[in-house]
């Protein structure tokens, strides 16, 4: 992709997202695509695709956003700049299906420009980033960090997901202890093992500070 279109892109995403948590923020982003960089230069791929998904992911989050509207605006930024249907239709179908929620969706999508984006996205919600995330996003939204009267839930649909007030430290057990078996390509299941044994060794840390096993 020509460099001036990749910068009207990314100053766009980078605007769009100035409305979102620390978490979620630009440098959310270019954590994600040295992620993706390393992935993809190992298990191939067409980075111009991989660059696109990453910069545009989380524009359409609906944490913050109306999801199908801001999908709408992604497809009419990429025509603005002229890229070719197919490389138009496959970043939208990255995107679309890119969210951990979609998990309980029945809309299947596969690619090894998907995987790639998927496991370079989901590093960064998992080791100390993930766990700084986490707190973050938690006191963003309000939510305790800790209450042993709340337990994790085991989920049955996206709809329940995205409205569980739980607890950040449940968040580990419902969502950031899972990532690491469900990462697509053998690149990121490397990268994500170390991380995952960080957020074990955080945990029992945190359990025995306030007296209380793991």
């Amino acid at each position: 992709m020509k460099e001036h279109l990749r910068d009207v892109i990314e100053e766009w995403a980078k605007e769009k997202l100035k409305a979102v948590d620390a978490g979620h923020d630009w440098w959310h982003i270019k954590r994600v695509l040295v992620n993706a960089k390393k992935i993809h230069e190992i298990e191939g791929g067409d980075w111009s695709v991989i660059e696109l998904a990453v910069l545009l992911h989380d524009v359409p989050d609906p944490k913050f956003f109306d999801e199908e509207k801001m999908m709408i605006e992604i497809e009419q930024v990429l025509l603005d700049v002229q890229l070719p249907d197919s490389v138009i239709q496959h970043v939208l179908d990255i995107i679309r299906h890119l969210s951990f929620s979609k998990n309980w969706s029945d809309m299947q999508f596969d690619s090894p420009e998907f995987r790639i984006v998927q496991d370079a996205d989901r590093l960064d919600a998992i080791g100390a980033i993930g766990i700084a995330r986490a707190f973050s996003y938690g006191g963003y939204k309000g939510r305790d960090f800790y209450n042993p009267e709340v337990k994790p839930q085991n989920y049955s649909n996206a709809e329940e997901y995205r409205n569980s007030k739980s607890t950040t430290i449940n968040h580990f057990y419902e969502k950031l202890l899972l990532l690491h078996s469900q990462m697509k390509t053998k690149t990121g299941k490397e990268l994500a093992q170390q991380r995952h044994l960080y957020m074990l060794e955080f945990l029992k840390q945190f359990y025995n500070e306030i007296g209380e096993s793991f």
